[in-house]
């Protein structure tokens, strides 16, 4: 072996070491970053029972999740059936139902209130947030186009923390209450995934960009009614 040759090898080899410490930091600095996160609003979560004792409460907004065609997921229904509950429970008058409608073919909104009105909640007590692209734009638009201040956050509890984590540092008093009514198939995904999106949603409550859509104020504690399938982004 030549001494050039020498040279090279040990070269590339720091750069490997190099890259093992890189790699090494950023995973430690993503696990650490989550489960900042998830302590900074464990106290956060709370029972429905406790929910339910809390007052001056805008609305619970369910978080949307997949629909085939006009029929809620799995995941969603839960979410859905907890959010009826607490409304049952009188822990707010209204129910934020926010999800992507952002084209015609594909509609989670209609498809939550639908499932609430079946079971007995008024259409003017169900309002729908047809840009909650996602959970940050859900909670930018709940304190901003629906003007909420004090909000339930409904969702499994791997999401919840992040959900919460995002409401407060938007300016919502946010409480959050899990939908793990049953077991989910794909669930040890959803963990890993969540881990890199408690990092994305950390950063991004640092800069708080405007959503996709943002449009006239209808407040939470008005009609929901206003929000039935018409364009007021």
């Amino acid at each position: 072996m030549t001494d050039k040759t020498k040279r090279i090898r040990k070269r590339l080899f720091k750069i490997f070491i190099v890259l093992v410490i890189i790699g090494i930091v950023g995973i430690c600095a993503a696990f650490g970053i989550s489960e900042f996160v998830k302590s900074s609003v464990s106290d956060r979560l709370i029972t429905p029972e406790a929910a339910a004792e809390l007052s001056d409460i805008d609305c619970i907004i369910v978080l949307g999740c997949r629909v085939n065609g006009e029929t809620p997921s799995p995941m969603l229904s839960d979410r859905l059936t907890r959010g009826v509950e607490l409304y049952d429970m009188n822990a707010a008058p209204k129910l934020l139902m926010s999800g992507d409608h952002g084209r015609v073919s594909y509609d989670e909104v209609n498809a939550m209130k639908q499932f609430a009105i079946d079971r007995g909640v008024p259409s003017e007590d169900v309002f729908m947030d047809h840009a909650g692209f996602s959970t940050y734009e859900t909670m930018y638009r709940a304190k901003e186009v629906f003007a909420a201040k004090r909000v339930i956050i409904v969702t499994q509890k791997y999401h919840l923390y992040r959900a919460v984590y995002i409401a407060e540092q938007l300016g919502l008093e946010a409480y959050g209450v899990d939908s793990d009514l049953q077991s989910y198939i794909k669930q040890p995904y959803y963990n890993a995934r969540e881990i890199l999106a408690r990092d994305k949603d950390f950063v991004k409550v640092i800069f708080k960009p405007k959503p996709t859509y943002l449009g006239e104020v209808i407040p939470i504690s008005g009609s929901g009614d206003l929000t039935n399938d018409k364009e007021f982004m």
